[in-house]
């Protein structure tokens, strides 16, 4: 049975066409994977066909019917007829739970809300029916998480509870857009087999919107490639692995991060650069029966070598960005040593301090949040020059500027350009070119590609191994995903629980894993075939 029916739908904005003539269907049980870089259409074709776009001035056309026993045109229906749809035949999933729960109500109210709107159930069988929702979602200790709000739960979980709440209402059909894209890795395969559990157990079917091809390769039957709002391939899984038709298709699957590629070739001469002994991490924080401590990273040593690039690996939690943190002077430690060619870092004076910062870059996850959003990219990238003098004179920083966007493979008149004018990669890019300013010894790249569509992130990681061949830098790689770490680390540390599990070469390490950790990291990696071929 057809549950979706979209036909020649189109959106209109203005004058601009951001989506045109998509056609695409969707059967009971059946999951089809909507796929495209950011700016693709890929939501806005999911949000039109369902009713729950809203942008101003924004012109719908084209059908899209709700199918079943009491079919409904979702296209133009009535406010009345869609709220009476959403939540109770269609659920959502959206790519962060953080911002799509209500942090002022507690799950249980969350979950309940739609099932006393659309199902008329008393009070007591709502949160009866809540807990059965948290106990097949795979919750911990779902009977003492009903009164828990949201910040009291990981990443993970509360996007177990999205799933929950989208399917209170048993729903027709779930759209998941981007449900996994901001998770580690062995949470991502956790929520992809728990959808698809859900999928089998209540015969939903699934809309799944991503931008990686290996993501959709595990849970999707048909695919459809979105570019520029238009429809550039649709097929059977199987047949867009084997036998992709477009060159934008074969551009995604290319870009996909994988595990049998080769990385860096092996340096053995290096001298040491970075060195880290027993770094220790505390904070205290308050919870509901007082205040705690965390230990954040425990007895933690590591070493990077000049011109090589160190890969930091761990879920959400483990201590990685703790370590960078110490490392920066952004914390402090409660003991251990580091030293950056012989430099005391820890111990380091105050008047030596600007000096020693000057020589440790840093490159955040997202770039958006990390410039300036009034500033212009000249000015960015430019304040590292002033403050450290490196250049004299306001032709000599603009020089320098317009040299560093060079190394970045960005065009000179970016400098004038503001961060809302430019695209993700573009802005992560200029990130890099301001970190590059002042001449660092050691670049720490904490998660810098993770929130980057794959075809943007293999350019972003293209340049990050040409400018480390080009500069001879040192890379403390912070990541998640061992498929990313493996395209430029020539050594592996990871971490769990704020310890290290493991620590060796790179090649030793992918080829065979020796804690348990690691290997269920490894196997947490969407494989190169789609699960279908399986």
């Amino acid at each position: 049975m057809t549950v979706l029916t979209v036909q020649d739908l189109g959106v209109r904005i203005g004058a601009r066409t951001i989506v045109d003539a998509v056609s695409f269907e969707v059967a009971r049980e059946q999951t089809v994977g909507i796929v495209g870089e950011s700016g693709s259409g890929k939501t806005m074709t999911v949000l039109a066909a369902t009713g729950l776009l809203d942008a101003p001035g924004a012109r719908v056309s084209g059908s899209s019917t709700l199918g079943g026993d009491e079919p409904v045109q979702l296209v133009g229906a009535r406010p009345r007829t869609l709220r009476s749809v959403h939540g109770s035949r269609i659920g959502f999933v959206f790519q962060d739970p953080g911002t799509s729960l209500n942090p002022l109500l507690t799950l249980e109210r969350q979950i309940t809300e739609s099932l006393e709107t659309h199902r008329r159930v008393t009070r007591r069988e709502a949160q009866s029916r809540a807990l059965e929702l948290l106990e097949a979602v795979g919750l911990p200790e779902p009977a003492t998480r009903l009164h828990a709000y949201p910040h009291q739960l990981s990443g993970g979980q509360r996007q177990r509870v999205m799933i929950a709440i989208a399917l209170a209402c048993d729903p027709e059909l779930l759209i998941a857009d981007e449900p996994t894209t901001a998770l580690d890795v062995t949470t991502q395969a956790q929520i992809i087999e728990l959808v698809r559990t859900l999928q089998r157990d209540f015969g939903t079917a699934v809309v799944w919107i991503s931008h990686d091809l290996g993501v959709i390769g595990q849970v999707a039957d048909e695919v459809t490639v979105l570019r520029e709002g238009t429809v550039v391939e649709q097929a059977p899984i199987l047949d867009v692995f084997d036998r992709p038709r477009d060159d934008y298709t074969r551009d995604l699957l290319a870009a996909r991060p994988v595990l049998n590629v080769s990385g860096p070739q092996a340096v053995t001469d290096a001298d040491p650069l970075l060195e880290v002994d027993g770094l220790d991490v505390s904070f205290t924080v308050s919870t509901p029966v007082g205040r705690s401590t965390v230990h954040a990273v425990k007895d933690v040593s590591l070493r990077i070598r000049r011109g090589t690039t160190l890969g930091l690996v761990g879920e959400s939690g483990s201590g990685k960005s703790t370590v960078a943190a110490a490392l920066t002077g952004l914390v402090k430690p409660d003991r251990g040593t580091a030293t950056l060619a012989g430099a005391d870092i820890f111990g380091v004076k105050r008047a030596d301090v600007k000096a020693l910062r000057r020589r440790i870059g840093l490159v955040f996850q997202d770039p958006f949040s990390s410039l300036n959003p009034r500033a212009r990219v000249e000015s960015s990238i430019a304040e590292p020059l002033a403050v450290h003098r490196l250049v004299d004179g306001a032709a000599a920083r603009r020089a320098r500027v317009a040299e560093l966007l060079d190394l970045v493979g960005l065009p000179a008149e970016f400098a004038q350009r503001y961060p809302h004018e430019l695209s993700g990669g573009q802005r992560q890019r200029v990130s890099i070119a301001r970190a590059l300013a002042a001449e660092p010894d050691l670049l720490i790249l904490d998660e810098a590609t993770a929130s980057l569509d794959v075809s943007v992130q293999a350019r972003v990681l293209d340049l990050l191994a040409r400018l480390q061949g080009e500069l001879g830098l040192a890379y403390l790689l912070i990541g998640h995903d061992l498929a990313v770490i493996r395209q430029l680390s020539h050594d592996v540390l990871v971490m769990r629980d704020g310890e290290v599990v493991e620590n060796r070469p790179a090649d030793e390490l992918f080829t065979a894993p020796e804690h348990e950790y690691t290997k269920a990291l490894l196997a947490a990696v969407p494989p190169v075939r789609p699960r279908a071929a399986v």
